[in-house]
This record gives structure tokens, sequence and C-alpha cells, in this order.
């Protein structure tokens, strides 16, 4: 699963299959700004929940 980019800002997830968790890493340019964690069932997380999950972050940060 690859990086998201949205006006500026990259968008990293990174999961662990054996513990069913994630985080997304929150890049403006090359400066980390924070994660977010997640959980999710079965083998990998859907790109859906992860694409919700930036554009829930875009909204409240209004990006």
């Amino acid at each position: 699963m690859g990086a998201i980019e949205r006006n500026g800002y990259r968008f990293v997830p990174e999961f662990s299959v054996i513990e069913q968790n994630g985080a997304i890493h929150v890049y403006n340019r090359e400066n980390f700004i924070e994660e977010i964690h997640f959980q999710f069932s079965g083998n990998y997380p859907e790109l859906d929940q992860i694409e919700d999950l930036v554009d829930q972050y875009c909204e409240k940060h209004n990006l």
C-alpha cells in the first residue's frame, strides 16, 4: 500500500497483520506531523478504510 498525497501532505500507512493494527504517518513536505492509529480485521486493511481516515483527517484540519 503506497502513500496518499493531499494538498502538500503525505499519508504513509503501515500495519501489522499479526497485531491487526496500523498507523498512518502524516508528513507535511518532509516534516513528520503525527500518527493516525487504526485497527482492522482480515489479512490487510481495506484501501477504503485508509482513504476514509485520510479524508477525516483532512476535513478536521481544513486541508
